[in-house]
C-alpha cells in the first residue's frame, strides 16, 4: 500500500508537524486510516484521486454529504455564480426565503426554518429551544446515537466494551471526550434504542422532567441499524402522552431517504428536525425545521440562537442547485438512490455466501455497512459492541483501497450511494469484495 501512496506518506509527514494527527479531523488520520492515511486531491461524479494519482470507486462521499456525487455540474455552476456576486454579506438574502420555502414544501411539519451551519449546532439550538418551550430541564439521548461533538450529547456515542455499558435499564453514561462540563450530562437521560419499554420507564422516572426525545430516525452512526416497525411511532405516541418534544435528527439520513427525510419515509411527525451534511451538498449548511408554534421560540427575546455563517448565500446556492436536482422528475433519483444501495447490499450477501464469510451487508436504502458477525442482524448498539468484529471491517475496507474502493476504515460509519453511481459500479465494488475474500484473513 505504501508504494502506491507514497505522496500521500510525504504529505501526512509534512501535515503532523502544524495540524493535529496531520488533519482536522480524527476520522480521516491515524484513527481510521493507520500509519499512511490517503490525502485526495480531486473528485469526478463517483470517483475520487489521491495525492499519488490512485483512483477510487467513493461510496463513502464525504460520510454522506454528496448525494449528486463528486463535481456535479450544477452544484459547480451555482457555487461559482454565487462567488461572483459576493461570499458573504450576513444580512438577510432572498436566496434565504427560497430554500426555506422548498424546504417547507418538502418536509412534513417544516412549518418555519432556522439555517444553521453544521449538524451539531442544528441539534444544539433543536434542544436549547425545546427546553425554552417546555420549561424543562432533561431531554433522552440514546446508546450508539451520535449528534455532534457538543458537551450535552457527547456520551455514548461510540463502541464500548459491554460490560462497561451496565443494566439496560440504567445505562452507565460514558462521556466521549475529556474537557466536558463537569455537569453538562446532569440533564441527559441516556436510553437503549430500539426499546419502547426503556423510553417509557426514563419518561415515568423523570415525569414532568423531560423536554424531548432526541433520536436519529436511522441509527446511523454504528453501522445501519434501522428502527424497529413501530418504534418511530411509539417514540411519538410517547412523546405526546407525556408533553415532551420529538426531536429527529436527520443530519445522516435527510434528503437521502425520501425528499421529506424518514419523517416521510416512516410516516411520523416531528416537532422538531434537524439536517445537514446532504442539505449543503458539501458546504456547510444545515437547518431546524418544526412546527411554527416551537420555533418561533428563536424569534428575539427569547431563545437565542445566532451565526454569521448562517445561511451563507454559497452555501444555500449549492443547497437550493442540489433539492431542485433530487426532485426532478418526480424525485426519480431518490429511485436511484435506493436501487444502487439494495443492488449492493445484495451483492456483498452473495459474495460473503460463496466465500463463507462470516459477515453481513446491513442497510436501509442507500446507507449500508458490512458487519463481520455472526448474527443475521444487528439492532441496537449493545449488540453492536458485543458482535460486530471492528477490526476485520478496517482490514477489509485497507484492503480494498488496493482494489480502486473506496469505504471508511470505521465499522461505525457507513456507505452510501449516490445520483454518480451505476450499476457497473456496484458489480466493480463486489467483484472486488471476493477478491480480497479470497486472499483470505477473513
Amino acid at each position: 500500500m505504501h508504494s502506491r501512496t507514497s505522496r500521500s506518506r510525504q504529505l501526512f509527514e509534512r501535515a503532523v508537524a502544524s495540524l493535529v494527527e496531520g488533519g482536522s479531523s480524527p476520522s480521516r488520520g491515524p484513527a481510521n486510516y493507520g500509519d499512511n492515511p490517503l490525502f485526495i486531491e480531486r473528485g469526478a461524479g463517483a470517483h475520487i484521486w489521491d495525492a499519488d494519482g490512485n483512483k477510487y470507486l467513493d461510496w463513502m462521499m464525504a460520510y454522506g454529504a454528496l448525494p449528486l456525487g463528486h463535481a456535479h455540474p450544477r452544484i459547480v455552476e451555482a457555487i461559482v455564480e454565487a462567488a461572483q456576486g459576493g461570499t458573504l454579506f450576513a444580512a438577510a438574502t432572498g436566496i434565504e426565503i427560497e430554500v426555506a420555502e422548498m424546504l417547507r414544501r418538502m418536509i412534513p411539519g417544516a412549518e418555519r426554518v432556522r439555517f444553521a451551519n453544521t449538524g451539531t449546532e442544528a441539534v444544539m439550538a433543536a434542544i436549547r429551544l425545546a427546553r425554552g418551550f417546555t420549561g424543562r430541564p432533561k431531554f433522552i439521548k440514546f446508546e450508539g446515537h451520535y449528534h455532534g461533538w457538543y458537551d450535552d450529547f457527547l456520551v455514548n456515542a461510540h463502541p464500548q466494551p459491554v460490560a462497561s455499558l451496565g443494566h439496560p435499564h440504567d445505562p452507565v453514561k460514558i462521556a466521549d471526550s475529556s474537557g466536558l462540563n463537569r455537569r453538562a450530562l446532569e440533564d441527559t437521560v441516556v436510553v437503549p434504542w430500539n426499546d419502547l419499554q426503556a423510553v417509557e420507564r426514563a419518561l415515568e422516572i423523570n415525569r414532568g422532567q423531560i423536554a424531548a426525545i432526541l433520536s436519529e430516525p436511522v441509527m446511523a452512526n454504528m453501522g445501519v441499524i434501522p428502527p424497529a416497525p413501530g418504534y418511530l411511532a411509539g417514540l411519538r405516541r410517547l412523546a405526546t402522552e407525556h408533553g415532551a418534544l420529538l426531536i429527529l435528527d436527520e443530519t445522516v439520513t435527510g434528503f437521502r431517504i425520501a425528499p421529506g427525510g424518514c419523517q416521510q419515509h416512516f410516516g411520523v411527525a416531528a416537532d422538531l428536525a434537524t439536517f445537514g451534511k446532504a442539505l449543503g451538498s458539501g458546504l456547510p449548511v444545515a437547518a431546524i425545521t418544526g412546527r411554527a408554534e416551537i420555533m418561533d421560540g428563536f424569534a428575539w427575546g427569547g431563545v437565542l440562537h445566532y451565526g454569521t455563517q448562517n445561511a451563507s448565500r454559497i452555501g444555500l446556492a449549492a443547497a437550493l442547485a442540489s433539492l431542485r436536482e433530487l426532485q426532478r422528475d418526480s424525485g426519480a433519483a431518490f429511485t436511484h438512490l435506493w436501487r444502487i444501495g439494495e443492488q449492493l447490499v445484495a451483492g456483498l450477501n452473495d459474495a460473503f455466501r460463496e466465500t463463507g464469510t462470516r459477515a453481513i451487508a446491513q442497510g436501509i436504502g442507500p446507507m449500508l455497512q458490512v458487519l463481520f458477525t455472526d448474527r443475521r442482524a444487528i439492532s441496537d448498539y449493545r449488540e453492536f459492541c458485543a458482535y460486530v468484529d471492528r477490526g476485520k471491517y478496517r482490514r477489509l475496507a485497507l484492503a480494498l483501497f488496493e482494489q480502486g474502493v473506496y469505504m471508511s476504515p470505521s465499522a461505525a460509519l457507513h456507505s452510501v450511494s449516490s445520483l454518480a453511481h451505476t450499476e457497473d459500479d456496484v458489480r466493480f465494488t463486489v467483484d472486488a469484495v471476493r477478491k480480497v475474500l479470497g486472499d483470505g484473513g477473513f
